[in-house]
């Protein structure tokens, strides 16, 4: 004879759901979604329904379970919100709740919510198949093309995000414009102008999520058939442009940055650049290149885009300005927040020429996948009220110390530091053939470090010197003494006498 269990509500089970019960309308608006395939026999009798939907929502739980999609600790709805929502009686959600507490797949203590049981998920190797690998053995993040996590201004951002939750009116959250926040547009032409001598406008503004993404936008609806880029770069950079259709042709790059003469024979009907700080090598694309480059645009009828990378960041050296100042009619500034910031706040920007303002958002879509509208307030917020300039500022102080220090360790050891006037990382010089076994053994001590080949386009020849890049804005405060000490023993065993 079966056992007969304790119902919690005191409510005898039934079949049906009662037709007219008040409980279900409050039921559907408590507890928490839950999406289960039940499967119950479509022969069975009005007599055996009951059996039957408990039977199916039993096995529904259990593949859930076993699936991995209610990992062991996983709050259930109430059994009451349940049987709402999927229309069951209360009894019969109630029922099978008891009898998987019995089996052991689910726990509940009173007072608490009905969990999956630890140990109810699936064996542990099929987990192991299908987890990411993480590096768990890197204890010293070197990591480039990021700040320094434990600086994000948390204050100032909980501070802008109350106010402008609060004095917002309705319809900015409402679909958003493809554009972007009108705040923000403005917020950024101001601030551009004024720090980094861009001419723009909030109408000539478009905001995205990352330069990435706004690559690949221009390169569906900007460039031609084929795209000049520096022989050695980000590859974020030319790998969403072959996703878009664009051909990439990678040109030299020297001392004095690109080597612009190239581009003439090129083919290319737009290129882009890192005028400001090179990335890898650090240096800064030189006047007489600047203006040799503008004037074959114009003369070509060719589009640059300029990536501002490390543009805020300069440190001993005067600044140097954007190199849209110079061509506004046929330089397309590109930016975002992922240094200044963070690469959690997903916002990034395109300053452009005004005739190419409708073309991006023609080809960017009215639900275009943007940039957080929340995130855009607040960040047009931090720029106005000056937060975003006073972060910015003990940024590169800190940023500043820490390149020193930097410096003078490797110093210490006969190394000397190249292109380090700005930036967040550096490049140290070793030898071609040294350059992977030194990354190697930097990865057996637990330092994360990259060899300067990764950045070099797969068409172009390799740099005179090889190097292996450092990026020292990664570390956290309490480590960074810890990490440079880990770094520089690393190079001392190579290091020239």
């Amino acid at each position: 004879m079966a056992e007969k269990r304790a119902n919690p509500a005191g409510v005898a089970p039934a079949d049906d759901p009662t037709p007219a019960d008040p409980w279900t309308d409050v039921a559907q608006r408590l507890g928490t979604d839950l999406f289960l395939e039940l499967q119950p026999d479509p022969d069975a009798g009005r007599r055996g329904r009951g059996a039957t939907r408990r039977r199916a929502l039993i096995e529904a739980l259990r593949s859930a379970i076993l699936e991995g999609r209610l990992p062991a600790g996983t709050a259930l709805p109430p059994y009451r919100s349940l049987a709402a929502d999927l229309g069951l009686a209360r009894g019969t959600v109630s029922a099978v709740y008891q009898e998987l507490i019995a089996e052991g797949w689910l726990t509940a203590r009173q007072g608490s919510a009905t969990r999956v049981a630890e140990g109810s998920s699936r064996p542990p190797a099929m987990i192991e198949e299908s987890s990411p690998v993480t590096p768990s053995a890197i204890r010293h993040d070197f990591f480039l093309g990021q700040p320094c996590a434990a600086m994000f201004p948390r204050t100032d951002w909980i501070r802008a995000t109350r106010r402008v939750l609060t004095e917002t009116a309705d319809d900015a959250f409402a679909p958003a414009h493809p554009q972007g926040r009108p705040e923000l547009r403005s917020a950024l032409a101001a601030y551009l102008g004024r720090t980094r001598g861009v001419r723009t406008t909030g109408g000539e503004i478009v905001l995205g999520t990352s330069v990435s993404s706004a690559l690949e936008l221009l390169s569906r609806s900007v460039f031609g058939d084929t795209i000049a880029v520096e022989s050695h770069g980000l590859p974020f950079h030319w790998q969403p442009l072959e996703r878009g259709g664009t051909r990439v042709v990678p040109i030299p790059i020297d001392h004095d940055g690109m080597v612009v003469a190239d581009l003439e024979h090129s083919g290319a009907g737009a290129v882009l650049l890192t005028p400001s700080h090179q990335f890898p090598t650090g240096v800064a694309l030189s006047p007489a290149r600047r203006m040799q480059v503008v004037d074959w645009a114009r003369r070509t009828g060719a589009i640059i885009v300029e990536d501002d990378y490390d543009g805020e960041f300069r440190y001993d050296r005067d600044p140097v300005g954007a190199l849209q100042a110079l061509g506004p009619d046929v330089v397309i500034h590109a930016g975002s927040m992922s240094k200044s910031l963070s690469p959690a706040v997903r916002v990034g920007w395109l300053a452009l020429p005004p005739h190419l303002v409708q073309v991006v958002l023609d080809a960017k879509g009215i639900r275009e996948p943007d940039a957080s509208i929340v995130d855009q307030l607040v960040l047009a917020e931090l720029i106005d009220t000056g937060a975003y300039d006073r972060h910015i500022r003990r940024s590169r102080q800190v940023y500043r110390d820490r390149r020193d220090a930097l410096v003078a360790a490797l110093d210490e050891i006969g190394l000397e530091l190249p292109g380090i006037a700005a930036g967040l990382h550096a490049v140290i010089p070793v030898d071609h053939a040294e350059e992977d076994a030194l990354v190697h053994r930097a990865y057996e001590r637990g330092i994360s470090i990259v060899g300067q080949s990764l950045f070099r386009h797969p068409a172009a020849d390799p740099l005179p010197s090889g190097g292996v890049a450092v990026g020292f804005g990664t570390p956290a405060p309490s480590t960074f003494t810890t990490d440079l000490r880990a770094l520089t023993a690393l190079l001392a065993d190579r290091a020239p006498a």
